[in-house]
This record gives C-alpha cells, structure tokens and sequence, in this order.
C-alpha cells in the first residue's frame, strides 16, 4: 500500500485524534462531548471516575445521562453506593425511579458477583459501582460482561487508582476547584482531566458547571 492509499485508510489512527463513529450517548456537557469518543459516554464498557474527594459532583456529572437512559425499558443499577442515594434529587434530575434498581451485597466479594453479574445481564442499560479493590483480571472481566451486556459501568474508584494499569474504555480524575461553587446559579465547577479515552491521548483539564448534588446524593445516613 502505498503512503498516500494509507493516509486515506480509516485504518490509520492520527494522534489527537478520536473516532467519531463510535456509538456514544451525550453526557449534557458540551464541552465534554467533544473531547470524547463517539461525542459522549460509551453505550457499553467501562468509565472510571476518580474523584479527589467524595461529594464533589461526580454522581451531578452523570445525572443528564442517567435521565435521558431511564426513559428506556432497561434498569440503572446501583451495586453497593457507599450512602443512601436521594430519590428526592434523582428525580428532580429527571430520572424515572422505577428503572432504578439498588442492590445491597453483603460484602465485597458479593458486591463485585453482583456487578459483574448485572452488567452481563442485558437487562440493565447503565450499571453505577464503587469497587473497593479490582485487579487486573476483574477489571477485565468486568468489561468483558458490559460487552456481552450491552451495559456501560460506571465505577466510581479512589483517587489513587489512577497509578494502577485499567482495561476501561475511558479514565476520568475530577476534582473541585478552589471556590467552585456558585451559590446564584445553584451550580459547581468540577475539573475534568481525561487520563484515558479509545483513541486519543491524555487531554484536559475541562472545567464543568455541574448541579451541586453531593449533599443531597450523599446525606449523612451510610448504608455502608
């Protein structure tokens, strides 16, 4: 093949770059979207979200595609949240609690059966977790299941993961800046850098103006 031949094949990948032919679903945040695979979240895979901190917009951040996903046929799984999630803010974010679906295991092991096992299911489109420990090989599993499920998960995991090798589609590490909430507005700015995407390299930091649900998402009654 020649050069020219190879410089028109969609075989070749430009660094900077990423396809736009990936099947995606709009995270509501333009700015995001651009910088993502497809123009939003995977419609099945993994996402990794690592917050600085509990509480500073990470369940706000997803909330504009959880409400467009529960208007389906198919379940929002919440395996093991680490708080008692409020109906109250989830439905005013415009989530139809009847597709919600919490599941309580009993212990960590359990906990990672029952993502595993919901994401593989095909009945759940989206699949919320917080994962305590995950090697490489349940990692892989994991998204192996969301494939064959047709599911993305969500895995909300401590900042420091982030030094640990990852089989996800996509990497997030958010953070709050400094006086980042917006008291007039009812928002908050939440930092956004993407550590790993399909096809693409590192980029950010992207700074979102997110709903400030951490209070209301996050009350003070642990179920953990």
């Amino acid at each position: 093949m020649s050069l020219d031949a190879l410089l028109q094949s969609n075989r070749l990948w430009r660094a900077g770059e990423h396809s736009a032919q990936v099947p995606a679903l709009p995270t509501g945040y333009r700015a995001l979207d651009v910088l993502l695979p497809g123009g939003g979240w995977p419609d099945s895979g993994l996402v990794e979200l690592l917050p600085a901190r509990s509480g500073i917009g990470e369940l706000g951040l997803l909330m504009p595609a959880l409400a467009r996903l529960s208007r389906g046929s198919r379940w929002i799984a919440w395996v093991a949240p680490p708080y008692l999630p409020y109906a109250p803010a989830l439905a005013a974010a415009g989530i139809d609690l009847s597709r919600v679906l919490m599941v309580y295991p009993r212990d960590s092991r359990d906990s990672l059966w029952a993502l595993e096992q919901a994401l593989r299911a095909g009945t759940c489109v989206a699949v919320l977790a917080w994962p305590q420990t995950l090697d490489a090989r349940a990692m892989r599993r994991l998204q192996l299941a969301a494939e064959a499920g047709s599911s993305v998960g969500f895995l909300f995991r401590k900042d420091a993961a982030r030094q640990q090798p990852s089989a996800v589609q996509l990497r997030l590490q958010l953070d709050c800046p400094a006086n980042g909430k917006n008291r007039a507005t009812d928002t908050r700015r939440l930092s956004v850098d993407i550590l790993k995407r399909r096809g693409g390299w590192p980029v950010g930091p992207v700074t979102l103006a997110v709903r400030p649900a951490a209070e209301t998402e996050y009350p003070s009654i642990s179920v953990a």
